[in-house]
Protein backbone atom coordinates (compact mmCIF):
# COMPACT_ATOMS: atom_id res chain seq x y z
CA UNK A 1 0.00 0.00 0.00
CA UNK A 2 2.86 2.24 0.67
CA UNK A 3 4.50 1.72 -2.00
CA UNK A 4 1.71 2.01 -4.82
CA UNK A 5 0.75 5.54 -2.45
CA UNK A 6 4.91 7.03 -3.62
CA UNK A 7 4.44 5.97 -6.68
CA UNK A 8 1.22 7.62 -7.06
CA UNK A 9 2.38 11.03 -5.34
CA UNK A 10 5.29 10.92 -7.59
CA UNK A 11 2.98 10.48 -10.52
CA UNK A 12 0.98 13.35 -9.85
CA UNK A 13 4.17 15.35 -8.40
CA UNK A 14 5.19 15.25 -11.91
CA UNK A 15 1.81 15.57 -14.20
CA UNK A 16 1.15 19.09 -11.90
CA UNK A 17 4.41 19.71 -12.25
CA UNK A 18 4.24 19.76 -15.83
CA UNK A 19 0.66 21.09 -15.99
CA UNK A 20 2.24 24.06 -14.23
CA UNK A 21 5.14 24.56 -16.46
CA UNK A 22 3.23 24.25 -19.49
CA UNK A 23 1.18 27.19 -18.34
CA UNK A 24 3.20 29.40 -17.22
CA UNK A 25 5.31 29.15 -20.15
CA UNK A 26 2.56 29.47 -23.33
CA UNK A 27 1.45 32.74 -20.93
CA UNK A 28 4.81 33.86 -19.86
CA UNK A 29 5.30 33.58 -23.96
CA UNK A 30 3.20 36.57 -24.30
CA UNK A 31 2.94 38.19 -21.02
CA UNK A 32 1.13 40.95 -22.44
CA UNK A 33 -1.85 38.72 -23.70
CA UNK A 34 -1.68 37.60 -20.19
CA UNK A 35 -1.73 40.99 -18.71
CA UNK A 36 -4.90 41.99 -20.88
CA UNK A 37 -6.64 38.72 -19.46
CA UNK A 38 -5.74 40.01 -16.14
CA UNK A 39 -7.44 43.15 -16.62
CA UNK A 40 -10.25 42.07 -17.73
CA UNK A 41 -10.34 40.54 -14.26
CA UNK A 42 -10.02 43.61 -12.61
CA UNK A 43 -12.49 44.98 -14.53
CA UNK A 44 -15.31 42.86 -13.61
CA UNK A 45 -14.14 42.68 -10.35
CA UNK A 46 -14.21 46.47 -10.28
CA UNK A 47 -10.52 46.98 -9.50
CA UNK A 48 -9.54 49.46 -11.92
CA UNK A 49 -7.19 50.70 -9.73
CA UNK A 50 -4.94 47.87 -9.83
CA UNK A 51 -5.10 47.87 -13.75
CA UNK A 52 -1.35 49.74 -14.14
CA UNK A 53 0.31 46.69 -12.42
CA UNK A 54 -1.14 44.17 -14.78
CA UNK A 55 1.91 43.71 -16.96
CA UNK A 56 4.06 43.39 -13.35
CA UNK A 57 1.40 40.53 -11.89
CA UNK A 58 1.66 39.05 -15.79
CA UNK A 59 5.42 38.41 -15.27
CA UNK A 60 5.36 37.88 -11.43
CA UNK A 61 2.37 35.29 -11.73
CA UNK A 62 3.74 33.29 -15.13
CA UNK A 63 6.94 33.09 -13.23
CA UNK A 64 5.98 31.98 -9.83
CA UNK A 65 3.75 29.39 -11.66
CA UNK A 66 6.34 28.00 -13.89
CA UNK A 67 9.09 27.55 -10.92
CA UNK A 68 6.34 25.95 -8.80
CA UNK A 69 6.23 23.68 -11.91
CA UNK A 70 9.84 22.66 -12.32
CA UNK A 71 10.05 22.66 -8.87
CA UNK A 72 7.69 19.59 -8.51
CA UNK A 73 9.05 17.93 -11.10
CA UNK A 74 12.91 18.03 -9.66
CA UNK A 75 11.28 17.18 -6.06
CA UNK A 76 12.86 20.53 -5.11
CA UNK A 77 11.36 22.28 -1.24
CA UNK A 78 8.53 19.80 -1.77
CA UNK A 79 7.13 20.82 1.94
CA UNK A 80 6.93 24.79 1.18
CA UNK A 81 6.46 23.61 -2.39
CA UNK A 82 3.29 21.48 -1.97
CA UNK A 83 1.96 24.29 0.44
CA UNK A 84 2.42 27.29 -2.00
CA UNK A 85 0.81 25.12 -5.51
CA UNK A 86 -2.05 24.11 -2.66
CA UNK A 87 -2.59 27.69 -2.27
CA UNK A 88 -2.57 28.65 -5.86
CA UNK A 89 -4.42 25.65 -6.72
CA UNK A 90 -7.39 26.28 -4.31
CA UNK A 91 -7.14 30.49 -5.44
CA UNK A 92 -7.97 29.43 -8.79
CA UNK A 93 -9.90 26.99 -8.58
CA UNK A 94 -12.57 29.46 -6.41
CA UNK A 95 -11.98 32.23 -8.90
CA UNK A 96 -12.77 29.74 -11.65
CA UNK A 97 -15.88 28.34 -10.25
CA UNK A 98 -16.95 31.83 -9.95
CA UNK A 99 -16.11 32.80 -13.35
CA UNK A 100 -18.09 29.79 -14.68
CA UNK A 101 -21.18 30.17 -12.72
CA UNK A 102 -21.50 34.07 -13.92
CA UNK A 103 -19.39 34.09 -17.01
CA UNK A 104 -17.50 36.82 -15.88
CA UNK A 105 -14.87 36.65 -18.52
CA UNK A 106 -15.51 34.68 -21.60
CA UNK A 107 -11.71 33.33 -21.60
CA UNK A 108 -9.92 33.12 -18.59
CA UNK A 109 -6.21 32.37 -20.58
CA UNK A 110 -5.03 29.73 -18.40
CA UNK A 111 -3.22 28.12 -20.91
CA UNK A 112 -2.79 31.44 -23.28
CA UNK A 113 -3.83 31.19 -26.58
CA UNK A 114 -2.12 27.79 -26.94
CA UNK A 115 -5.16 25.71 -25.89
CA UNK A 116 -8.52 27.04 -25.57
CA UNK A 117 -11.16 26.00 -22.49
CA UNK A 118 -14.86 27.24 -21.56
CA UNK A 119 -15.12 28.38 -18.33
CA UNK A 120 -16.63 25.10 -17.02
CA UNK A 121 -13.62 23.04 -18.56
CA UNK A 122 -11.04 25.45 -17.39
CA UNK A 123 -12.96 24.82 -13.66
CA UNK A 124 -13.36 20.66 -14.11
CA UNK A 125 -9.68 20.91 -15.11
CA UNK A 126 -8.55 22.82 -11.89
CA UNK A 127 -10.73 20.20 -9.59
CA UNK A 128 -9.06 17.28 -11.26
CA UNK A 129 -6.08 18.90 -10.97
CA UNK A 130 -6.85 19.30 -7.52
CA UNK A 131 -7.09 15.99 -6.81
CA UNK A 132 -3.38 15.58 -7.59
CA UNK A 133 -2.44 18.57 -5.32
CA UNK A 134 -3.57 17.10 -2.18
CA UNK A 135 -1.87 13.88 -3.05
CA UNK A 136 0.80 16.13 -3.26
CA UNK A 137 0.41 17.66 -0.17
CA UNK A 138 -0.78 15.20 2.23
CA UNK A 139 2.53 13.14 1.28
CA UNK A 140 4.78 16.28 1.69
CA UNK A 141 6.50 15.26 5.14
CA UNK A 142 7.55 11.87 3.60
CA UNK A 143 9.22 13.53 0.07
CA UNK A 144 12.99 13.01 0.07
CA UNK A 145 14.80 15.78 -1.13
CA UNK A 146 17.27 15.23 -4.46
CA UNK A 147 19.37 17.63 -3.50
CA UNK A 148 21.59 19.47 -0.97
CA UNK A 149 20.13 22.89 0.03
CA UNK A 150 22.41 25.29 -1.30
CA UNK A 151 21.38 23.43 -5.04
CA UNK A 152 17.86 23.61 -4.08
CA UNK A 153 18.29 27.63 -3.40
CA UNK A 154 20.38 27.70 -6.62
CA UNK A 155 17.82 25.80 -8.72
CA UNK A 156 15.22 28.13 -7.16
CA UNK A 157 17.31 31.70 -8.03
CA UNK A 158 18.54 30.38 -11.18
CA UNK A 159 15.01 29.23 -13.20
CA UNK A 160 13.42 32.41 -11.66
CA UNK A 161 15.97 35.00 -12.82
CA UNK A 162 15.99 33.08 -16.57
CA UNK A 163 12.11 32.70 -16.82
CA UNK A 164 11.34 36.57 -15.57
CA UNK A 165 14.66 37.53 -17.95
CA UNK A 166 12.11 35.43 -20.72
CA UNK A 167 9.03 37.18 -20.22
CA UNK A 168 10.42 40.31 -19.88
CA UNK A 169 12.44 39.61 -23.50
CA UNK A 170 8.96 38.58 -25.29
CA UNK A 171 7.06 41.89 -24.16
CA UNK A 172 10.08 44.16 -24.96
CA UNK A 173 10.25 42.91 -28.66
CA UNK A 174 7.65 40.02 -29.73
CA UNK A 175 6.34 36.69 -28.15
CA UNK A 176 9.21 34.44 -29.71
CA UNK A 177 6.12 31.46 -30.39
CA UNK A 178 3.17 32.99 -31.38
CA UNK A 179 -0.22 31.28 -30.97
CA UNK A 180 -2.58 33.45 -32.53
CA UNK A 181 -4.54 33.71 -35.55
CA UNK A 182 -1.60 36.82 -37.25
CA UNK A 183 1.41 34.64 -37.05
CA UNK A 184 3.80 34.62 -39.61
CA UNK A 185 2.84 32.39 -41.80
CA UNK A 186 -0.63 32.00 -41.82
CA UNK A 187 -3.10 32.55 -44.39
CA UNK A 188 -6.12 35.09 -43.12
CA UNK A 189 -8.55 34.25 -45.67
CA UNK A 190 -9.04 31.76 -47.87
CA UNK A 191 -8.35 31.39 -51.82
CA UNK A 192 -11.01 31.46 -54.56
CA UNK A 193 -13.49 32.69 -52.03
CA UNK A 194 -17.27 31.07 -52.27
CA UNK A 195 -20.44 33.31 -52.43
CA UNK A 196 -21.87 33.91 -48.81
CA UNK A 197 -25.74 32.65 -48.61
CA UNK A 198 -28.28 34.77 -46.24
CA UNK A 199 -30.77 32.82 -45.28
CA UNK A 200 -34.18 34.65 -43.95
CA UNK A 201 -36.17 32.97 -41.49
CA UNK A 202 -39.64 33.84 -41.59
CA UNK A 203 -42.25 33.00 -38.68
CA UNK A 204 -46.17 32.16 -39.67
CA UNK A 205 -47.94 34.47 -37.51
CA UNK A 206 -50.84 32.33 -37.01
CA UNK A 207 -49.42 28.64 -36.46
CA UNK A 208 -45.64 30.23 -35.36
CA UNK A 209 -43.84 27.16 -38.11
CA UNK A 210 -40.89 28.66 -39.41
CA UNK A 211 -39.31 28.57 -42.79
CA UNK A 212 -35.68 29.48 -44.28
CA UNK A 213 -35.59 30.97 -47.50
CA UNK A 214 -32.66 32.38 -49.79
CA UNK A 215 -32.43 35.71 -49.54
CA UNK A 216 -33.02 36.10 -53.36
CA UNK A 217 -35.84 33.23 -53.23
CA UNK A 218 -37.91 34.97 -51.15
CA UNK A 219 -41.61 35.42 -52.78
CA UNK A 220 -42.09 39.11 -51.43
CA UNK A 221 -44.17 39.41 -54.82
CA UNK A 222 -46.84 37.41 -53.26
CA UNK A 223 -48.90 39.60 -51.28
CA UNK A 224 -50.54 36.75 -49.31
CA UNK A 225 -48.21 35.14 -48.13
CA UNK A 226 -46.74 38.13 -46.80
CA UNK A 227 -49.57 39.36 -44.69
CA UNK A 228 -49.42 35.64 -43.28
CA UNK A 229 -45.34 35.19 -42.84
CA UNK A 230 -43.13 37.87 -40.82
CA UNK A 231 -39.16 37.98 -40.55
CA UNK A 232 -37.74 36.05 -37.23
CA UNK A 233 -33.88 36.45 -37.88
CA UNK A 234 -31.66 35.49 -40.66
CA UNK A 235 -28.85 32.75 -40.71
CA UNK A 236 -25.30 33.52 -42.71
CA UNK A 237 -23.60 30.76 -44.34
CA UNK A 238 -20.02 31.61 -45.39
CA UNK A 239 -18.50 28.43 -46.33
CA UNK A 240 -14.75 30.58 -46.70
CA UNK A 241 -12.25 29.90 -44.15
CA UNK A 242 -11.30 33.12 -42.28
CA UNK A 243 -8.94 34.07 -39.31
CA UNK A 244 -9.75 37.52 -39.34
CA UNK A 245 -12.46 37.25 -36.78
CA UNK A 246 -14.24 40.78 -36.26
CA UNK A 247 -11.07 42.74 -37.30
CA UNK A 248 -12.44 45.20 -40.62
CA UNK A 249 -10.66 48.00 -41.67
CA UNK A 250 -12.74 51.42 -42.46
CA UNK A 251 -12.39 54.51 -43.71
CA UNK A 252 -13.39 57.80 -42.12
CA UNK A 253 -16.58 57.42 -44.59
CA UNK A 254 -17.49 53.74 -42.82
CA UNK A 255 -16.67 52.34 -46.11
CA UNK A 256 -15.36 48.57 -45.58
CA UNK A 257 -11.93 47.81 -47.66
CA UNK A 258 -10.74 44.90 -44.79
CA UNK A 259 -10.51 42.11 -48.05
CA UNK A 260 -9.21 45.05 -50.88
CA UNK A 261 -5.89 45.06 -48.20
CA UNK A 262 -5.84 42.20 -46.92
CA UNK A 263 -5.78 40.08 -50.42
CA UNK A 264 -3.89 43.01 -51.78
CA UNK A 265 -1.53 40.87 -54.44
CA UNK A 266 1.47 42.80 -53.70
CA UNK A 267 2.96 43.79 -50.48
CA UNK A 268 1.20 45.58 -47.90
CA UNK A 269 2.22 47.06 -44.49
CA UNK A 270 -0.04 47.58 -41.88
CA UNK A 271 0.85 49.92 -38.78
CA UNK A 272 -0.89 48.95 -36.28
CA UNK A 273 -1.60 51.16 -33.84
CA UNK A 274 -4.40 50.41 -31.52
CA UNK A 275 -4.16 53.57 -28.92
CA UNK A 276 -2.75 56.59 -30.52
CA UNK A 277 -2.67 58.57 -27.10
CA UNK A 278 -0.64 55.31 -25.74
CA UNK A 279 1.43 55.22 -28.62
CA UNK A 280 5.31 55.18 -29.44
CA UNK A 281 4.95 58.53 -31.29
CA UNK A 282 8.55 58.82 -31.98
CA UNK A 283 9.22 55.57 -34.05
CA UNK A 284 6.47 57.47 -36.82
CA UNK A 285 8.90 59.50 -37.61
CA UNK A 286 11.02 56.56 -38.92
CA UNK A 287 7.08 55.11 -40.19
CA UNK A 288 7.06 58.77 -42.20
CA UNK A 289 10.50 57.93 -43.79
CA UNK A 290 9.39 54.02 -44.29
CA UNK A 291 6.35 54.99 -46.41
CA UNK A 292 8.12 57.66 -48.67
CA UNK A 293 10.27 54.76 -50.04
CA UNK A 294 7.04 52.34 -50.55
CA UNK A 295 5.34 54.91 -51.96
CA UNK A 296 8.62 55.72 -54.35
CA UNK A 297 8.15 51.43 -55.16
CA UNK A 298 4.22 51.40 -55.21
CA UNK A 299 4.05 49.82 -51.93
CA UNK A 300 1.40 50.32 -49.82
CA UNK A 301 1.42 50.98 -46.14
CA UNK A 302 -1.68 51.83 -44.28
CA UNK A 303 -2.22 52.67 -40.71
CA UNK A 304 -4.64 51.24 -38.29
CA UNK A 305 -6.06 52.11 -35.05
CA UNK A 306 -9.30 52.39 -32.91
CA UNK A 307 -8.91 56.06 -31.59
CA UNK A 308 -11.58 58.51 -33.10
CA UNK A 309 -11.23 59.89 -36.27
CA UNK A 310 -10.86 63.59 -34.02
CA UNK A 311 -7.82 62.37 -32.55
CA UNK A 312 -6.86 60.82 -35.86
CA UNK A 313 -6.34 64.38 -37.23
CA UNK A 314 -4.90 65.66 -33.77
CA UNK A 315 -1.89 62.79 -34.11
CA UNK A 316 -1.39 63.71 -37.95
CA UNK A 317 -1.09 67.33 -37.14
CA UNK A 318 0.82 67.08 -34.19
CA UNK A 319 3.27 64.71 -35.92
CA UNK A 320 3.70 66.02 -38.88
CA UNK A 321 2.89 62.74 -41.07
CA UNK A 322 -0.14 64.38 -42.68
CA UNK A 323 0.91 62.01 -45.49
CA UNK A 324 -0.15 58.55 -43.82
CA UNK A 325 -2.99 56.74 -44.83
CA UNK A 326 -4.97 56.29 -41.64
CA UNK A 327 -7.64 53.93 -41.29
CA UNK A 328 -10.16 52.89 -38.19
CA UNK A 329 -10.26 49.34 -36.58
CA UNK A 330 -11.53 47.21 -33.88
CA UNK A 331 -8.54 47.73 -30.90
CA UNK A 332 -9.27 44.32 -29.68
CA UNK A 333 -8.28 43.21 -32.80
CA UNK A 334 -5.13 45.35 -33.16
CA UNK A 335 -3.80 44.23 -29.98
CA UNK A 336 -4.15 40.46 -30.88
CA UNK A 337 -2.86 41.23 -34.28
CA UNK A 338 0.57 42.29 -32.60
CA UNK A 339 1.77 43.03 -29.54
CA UNK A 340 3.41 46.19 -29.97
CA UNK A 341 1.59 49.93 -29.66
CA UNK A 342 2.34 50.31 -32.96
CA UNK A 343 3.53 47.43 -34.60
CA UNK A 344 4.47 47.03 -38.12
CA UNK A 345 2.73 43.56 -40.13
CA UNK A 346 3.60 42.26 -43.64
CA UNK A 347 1.35 40.67 -45.82
CA UNK A 348 1.07 39.67 -49.66
CA UNK A 349 -2.55 37.75 -50.77
CA UNK A 350 -3.56 37.25 -47.11
CA UNK A 351 -0.46 35.61 -46.13
CA UNK A 352 1.27 37.23 -43.05
CA UNK A 353 4.82 37.26 -43.90
CA UNK A 354 6.09 39.19 -41.26
CA UNK A 355 5.88 41.18 -37.66
CA UNK A 356 7.89 44.08 -36.10
CA UNK A 357 7.82 45.27 -32.63
CA UNK A 358 8.33 49.37 -32.68
CA UNK A 359 11.61 48.74 -30.90
CA UNK A 360 12.77 46.30 -33.79
CA UNK A 361 11.72 48.76 -36.76
CA UNK A 362 12.88 47.10 -40.12
CA UNK A 363 14.67 48.54 -42.62
CA UNK A 364 13.14 48.79 -45.92
CA UNK A 365 14.43 46.15 -47.44
CA UNK A 366 12.79 44.98 -50.63
CA UNK A 367 14.75 41.50 -51.35
CA UNK A 368 14.36 40.39 -47.57
CA UNK A 369 10.40 40.65 -48.21
CA UNK A 370 10.80 38.76 -51.22
CA UNK A 371 12.67 35.96 -49.46
CA UNK A 372 9.75 36.02 -46.98
CA UNK A 373 7.39 35.69 -50.01
CA UNK A 374 9.19 32.41 -51.64
CA UNK A 375 8.67 30.94 -47.76
CA UNK A 376 5.24 31.32 -47.20
CA UNK A 377 3.21 32.19 -50.35
CA UNK A 378 2.10 29.11 -51.97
Amino acid sequence: MNSTMKTLRIISRILVGVVFIFSGFVKGVDPLGTAYRIIDYFQVYHMDWAIPLSLSLSVILCSFEFVLGVLLVLNVKMKQTAWLVLLMMSFFTIVTFVDALHNLVPDCGCFGDAVKLTNWETFYKNIVLMVFTLLIFTGRRKATASFTNAKEWGIIAAVSVIFIWFSIYNYRNLPVINFRPWKVGNKMLSDNPQPIKNYLIYKNKQTGETKEYLSNELPWQDTVWMANWEYDTIRIDNPNKSDLGAFSIVDSSGSDYTEHFVRNPEFQFFVAAYDLKTTNKEVFQKIKAFNEKAKAKGISVIVLTGSAPAEIEKFKKDENINELEFYNSDDISLKAMIRSNPGLVLLKKAVVLGQWHYRNFPEFDENEWKTLEKKYVK
